[in-house]
């Protein structure tokens, strides 16, 4: 693979996605796989819009590591940076199809999942200090030792290019939203660009209203906070002061799971080719809107086409408005 342009750190799993939509899972007879995990939906997410991206995470020595190698592969991802653990299992992840935009998920991460045990050995140090675009998680701190292993990948990138922080706050990770924001909260001092939403922003710092967190962003060293506001759209703000709000896509969603992965991926490939925050946000937002539209996550990710045609036509709807 030529040189990489966007490195992730973290979740991976196998998502199990329910082939009869609208009942409980105890009434669901078959089920769907697709690749999953944040940190590798938004390498997945980058490549299909033509960037070179890979994922450092871990495995388990089983057949769903395998699947995920060679989906990475199909993706475009490099998995290089794909570690193996002997004494652990893949992740997989139930998805209930009720209610759609909000679907819940049943984590099977016991006793603890092969991405929160990566180690300093696991990471290709020469990558991080160079690769234009370094992704990192909130749940990337919640075990140890990943937590350190963060922390240290973070020290050493020190803010050089595009470092983001999705703050990917999943309760089902942490004993409670305190320790949550702590951990979260110690990264952001690390960190140049932080993308969220309201739930999230909450978390880590103390607050929903997309002005105040942005502030309080900003304070901490922040260059671009983008916080994600549903049906409200998109707030963005920046170091210097500029605020945008970018209006919501408006689409039938099929299965919100993965929208805030492709949103991510596409803020990536914004923010790697220079436009504008208000420019990469709109391109995200639409990312994220064809994602909930579909079923599945990795498979969901939309190409740069797709994304364009959507855009279009909802600059047309305006027009005739």
């Amino acid at each position: 693979m030529s040189e990489l342009e966007v490195l992730t750190v973290g979740r991976v799993g196998v998502d199990l996605y329910p082939e009869q939509s609208g009942v409980p899972l105890a009434q669901v007879r078959t089920f769907a796989k697709s690749l999953g995990g944040t940190a590798t939906n938004v390498a997945v997410a980058a490549a299909r819009m033509g960037r070179r991206s890979a994922v450092v995470t871990k495995v388990g020595a089983d057949g769903f590591g395998e699947y995920v190698r060679t989906a990475l592969g199909e993706f475009g991802v490099s998995a290089r940076y794909v570690a193996t653990s002997a004494d652990l299992l893949t992740p997989v992840v139930f998805c209930e199809l009720n209610p759609p935009a909000d679907p819940p998920l049943l984590f099977y991460r016991a006793p603890i999942a092969p991405d929160l045990t990566l180690t300093e050995d696991d990471i290709p140090w020469d990558v991080v200090e160079s690769v234009p675009l370094l992704w990192v998680t909130g749940t990337g701190v919640c075990a140890e030792p990943a937590r350190s292993t963060q922390h240290r990948v973070l020290e050493q990138r020190a803010r050089r290019g595009h470092t983001v922080l999705d703050l990917d706050y999943r309760p089902m990770f942490w004993p409670d939203a305190m320790t949550a924001g702590r951990a979260i909260g110690a990264l952001l001092d690390h960190v140049n660009v932080v993308v969220g939403n309201r739930t999230e922003v909450r978390v880590a710092v103390g607050t929903d209203d997309p002005g105040v967190a942005a502030d309080r962003l900003v304070e901490r060293g922040v260059e671009l906070a983008v916080i994600k506001c549903g049906a409200d759209g998109v707030f963005v703000a920046d170091a210097t002061g500029h605020r945008w709000t970018v209006p919501p896509c408006r689409v039938e969603v099929v299965c919100g799971l993965g929208a805030g992965d492709g949103f991510g991926g596409a803020l990536a490939h914004g923010l790697l080719a220079g436009w504008d925050p208000r420019r990469a946000a709109e391109y995200a937002n639409a990312a994220g809107a064809l994602v909930a539209s579909r079923l599945a996550c990795a498979d969901a990710m939309p190409t740069s086409a797709e994304i364009d045609e959507l855009l279009r036509r909802g600059r047309r709807a305006e027009e005739i408005v």
